[in-house]
């Protein structure tokens, strides 16, 4: 029986090895790009001086910057849901000793009453992992490859062999940017060098090979990196993930692709902080715990109960169905009036009173 398990075990290690794979071909090229933009282009065959100069200096700071982001980017863990989100022994007992259905949502809705959680399943169920055997918060996910509930996942990057989300997300995007900007300057630069040889207007020598495919590869790069760094700029001006692109947040009910988005501003002081000092450094200064997000909805409108589920809805005008609960103070200043907030959650607490909630049903959602 052990032997069985020792080899059952066995495949996963040269998995685990294997993952590395695509960040290990991203670190080789980017360390032939640096011996063949440094040592063959500006040393060996640049005469100017002043030209070597600049482009040696610029060179390493966007080298850099690359680096760093993407350093970063690998290294910093996901977050995971804090300790109040997962059940406590005796709600685990409950759950697993009621039948699936009514009762293990009374279960999950007791144990999720005082948490800022606002979204819900596709049938309206309070969403809960029974691998992580947690309460989800918005806009978290269970990654299948890390095998943990990761706060805000965007998504699972083999190139960084990481899950993108809420600890890392400002990371991805600055990697994007640099190494857009990385391969931009060296097309530019080498750009002259490469007509030259390929016209023959320089001698044949070994600087030839590098040159000339140096300028192949920043240019490829340059062009996925570029659709790639514009879709995540398009998320981040809408306060979107890649996961929430495919399938829209519901709120009680009620899809809402827009239900996180507090305008352009706030939606980018979200993702790269209050102080625009740090907004170019791979240093985190992102908003907020990860675990509650302010929305653009506004609170229970009791009148709505019986209101069919589907249904988009707009910020402004639609009264959505989600627990009055208030938001935590890292997260409450990203409101535009934070006392009116407070003020429609009061009301709406008292609307609740002598209403029951709809039956709801369980579901697991990755």
């Amino acid at each position: 029986m052990r032997c069985g398990k020792m080899a059952a075990a066995a495949p996963s290690v040269p998995a685990a090895g294997a993952a590395w794979v695509p960040v290990l071909f991203i670190s080789s090229i980017l360390c032939w790009s640096y011996y063949a933009y440094v040592t063959q282009l500006c040393l060996l065959t640049m005469t100017n001086i002043g030209e070597k100069v600049v482009c040696l200096v610029a060179y390493h700071i966007f080298f850099m910057l690359f680096v760093w982001s993407y350093w970063k980017t690998i290294f910093t863990l996901p977050m995971n849901p804090s300790k109040e989100f997962h059940l406590s022994y005796s709600d685990k007992e409950s759950l697993e000793r009621e039948p699936r259905g009514e009762s293990q949502q009374e279960v999950l809705r007791r144990a999720a009453k005082d948490l800022p959680i606002y979204t819900r399943t596709m049938s309206g169920a309070i969403r809960y992992c029974d691998r992580c055997h947690l309460v989800k918060p918005d806009r978290c996910h269970h990654c299948s490859v890390c095998d943990k509930c990761i706060l805000k996942m965007d998504h699972h990057c083999p190139w960084v062999n990481n899950c993108v989300g809420f600890s890392n997300y400002k990371f991805f995007l600055l990697f994007l940017a640099y190494s857009l900007l990385y391969c931009l300057f060296i097309a530019a630069t080498d750009l002259q060098y490469f007509i030259k040889f390929w016209t023959n207007g320089l001698p044949d020598t070994q600087a030839k090979f590098h040159i000339m495919f140096l300028f192949f590869a920043a240019a490829m790069f340059s062009v996925s990196l570029s659709s790639l760094f514009g879709y995540h700029c398009w998320l981040v001006s809408k306060n979107k993930s890649t996961l929430e692109v495919f399938r829209a947040p519901i709120f009680h009910h009620r899809t809402d692709k827009n239900g996180f988005s507090l305008g352009f501003s706030k939606n980018l002081r979200q993702v790269f902080g209050d102080e625009k000092k740090y907004w170019l450094l791979p240093v985190f200064s992102s908003l907020g715990d990860g675990c509650s997000f302010p929305t653009c909805l506004v609170n229970q409108d009791p009148e709505q109960a019986s209101t069919p589920g589907g249904l988009n809805s707009t910020c402004k005008n639609e009264n959505h169905l989600f627990p009055a609960k208030p938001l935590r103070d890292s997260q409450s200043h990203l409101l535009t009036d934070t006392h009116s907030w407070s003020d429609i959650g009061a009301k709406a607490e008292k609307g609740k009173v002598g209403m029951s909630n709809p039956a709801l049903t369980m579901e697991n959602e990755t």
